[in-house]
């Protein structure tokens, strides 16, 4: 008897070929979903990255001109961080790098901070967070504008005393019901201008 006959060996056979047709299709579906996820994160992380320093500021591949931190007690992260560097004409243009207000009033918030080779602020915008919508999530350029005021400043405009919110003696709106949060972000985008005031020329240092 032809055992390719037998009607359990077809169903087999069949059901092996379907699973082996079934497998190659996901593995496909897989790999080419898999890459335009990662196009599609670089770029959002470019637009971010454009909405600090405008495109037509820089001329060098800003995603792959990189150099990276090991754990920055300053930055507020035990985890490495990734810092992208604008030049024009290979001279340095802007540092953007990302920071962590840890003590936010639901927990971490992540920022991107864009600073200028003089020390002035590109701006800041909040990548992620779990504050209080209605309150707290006003740090969120989608939001409010409060997180655009921050674009011009550096650690002498204004003055060191007045890196703080109004309700502690500076110059930053806090929110109603909500001082925990911006309290945070300040204090978060002061001490990412000190490490890269203290930093500045390591940060532009040529990978070797």
């Amino acid at each position: 008897m032809n055992l390719i006959n037998h009607p359990i060996v077809r169903v087999g056979l069949m059901l092996a070929l379907f699973a082996i047709v079934a497998t190659s299709l996901v593995s496909l579906t897989e790999s080419n979903t898999r890459d335009k996820i990662i196009d599609n994160e670089k770029q959002a992380l470019l637009k971010a990255i454009n909405a600090l320093v405008d495109s037509d500021d820089y001329d060098n591949d800003i995603l792959t001109d990189i150099i990276t931190l090991p754990e920055t007690a300053q930055l507020g992260t035990n985890d490495v961080t990734t810092v992208y560097r604008a030049r024009k004409l290979n001279k340095p243009v802007a540092a953007i790098f990302t920071s962590i207000a840890p003590n936010g009033y639901s927990g971490k918030i992540k920022l991107l901070v864009g600073v200028y080779f003089d020390g002035s602020l590109a701006g800041v915008r909040v990548i992620s967070h779990k504050e209080t919508p209605g309150l707290g999530d006003k740090i969120d350029a989608k939001k409010s504008d409060w997180i655009l005021k921050f674009t011009g400043l550096s650690l002498t405009n204004p003055g060191e005393s007045a890196w703080k919110v109004k309700k502690d003696g500076g110059q930053f709106d806090q929110f109603t019901g909500a001082t925990i949060t911006p309290r945070a972000v300040v204090k978060a985008v002061k001490n990412a201008l000190y490490y890269f005031d203290k930093n500045r020329d390591n940060l532009f240092k040529e990978v070797q």
